[in-house]
């Protein structure tokens, strides 16, 4: 098994290559840029960006933006989603990010009944086989990937995501905290059988939840780190797995991330 660590955060455009470097130091491979207000980076500041990375043997992914929606009743918001995850495509592809994380939508009637469900999950696999006909297109090499959400009344439990990768061949990220917080525990043998793909994107981090699931992140505390790489020892030690810490204290010092990673 081969776990590459980074944050999830990596500050905006000038200075990024100084920053790179003391992740660099820190004994990071993984960097999460985090596009999740807006794509505020530049092409050429993408290419001398992902230069440095790749001259550092750090890998790269990016988060699209928070307001997306595959799933809306307007097609207005539909077409915009789209177009905010090529955003990040276009410049991920400059970037040399391997991996751009998407939200994919929100259950139609919150998912009351499996018809909603179901509804809703031919919406988000459509608006996915679009992007990917886009990306093809351009010949970006680059993975979009569905997150596996941690509210119960939104898409993307760890069985839609992983149905998404079988229907549609994108990629995904499978978020620990999220799966903790909508089903109260993480199962890393279902995991496991879910995703067989050798290659995981994952995010994790201490998370607040309440029965309707995620309230908000926090800082991991020390049993967590060891729950969650116990469980990959035991499940996925044949993965080839990327974890981009996403912990509130992860941009200043990346104190979260830090720890992980000892």
């Amino acid at each position: 098994m081969n776990i590459k660590i980074g944050p999830g955060g990596l500050g905006p455009a000038e200075g990024a290559e100084q920053r790179l470097e003391e992740y660099h130091k820190l004994g990071f491979r993984e960097c999460e840029i985090a596009f999740v207000y807006n794509v505020y980076i530049k092409e050429n500041d993408a290419v001398r960006i992902g230069k440095k990375a790749g001259e550092l043997g750090i890998d790269l992914s990016i988060h699209a933006p928070y307001f997306v929606n595959l799933n809306s009743n307007e097609k207005a918001k539909r077409e915009a989603t789209k177009k905010r995850i090529l955003d990040c495509c276009r410049i991920g592809h400059l970037l040399g990010a391997k991996t751009v994380v998407f939200h994919p939508g929100y259950y139609s009637n919150k998912g009351k009944t499996e018809d909603d469900k179901e509804k809703s999950f031919q919406a988000i696999k459509e608006g996915i086989l679009d992007v990917l006909r886009v990306i093809k297109d351009n010949k970006w090499h680059i993975k979009i990937a569905p997150e596996t959400m941690g509210k119960v009344n939104v898409f993307g439990s760890a069985e839609e995501i992983a149905r998404l990768v079988k229907e549609t061949h994108c990629g995904f990220c499978i978020d620990f905290a999220h799966i903790l917080a909508r089903d109260k525990k993480v199962d890393f043998h279902k995991i496991a059988e879910l995703f067989s793909e050798k290659e995981w994107h994952c995010h994790f981090s201490g998370i607040v939840y309440s029965d309707a699931g995620e309230r908000h992140h926090r800082s991991t505390k020390k049993e967590e780190w060891k729950e969650l790489f116990d469980g990959l020892r035991k499940y996925a030690w044949d993965k080839e797995i990327t974890i981009a810490n996403e912990s509130p204290t992860m941009i200043d010092d990346c104190i979260d991330a830090v720890k992980m990673l000892r």
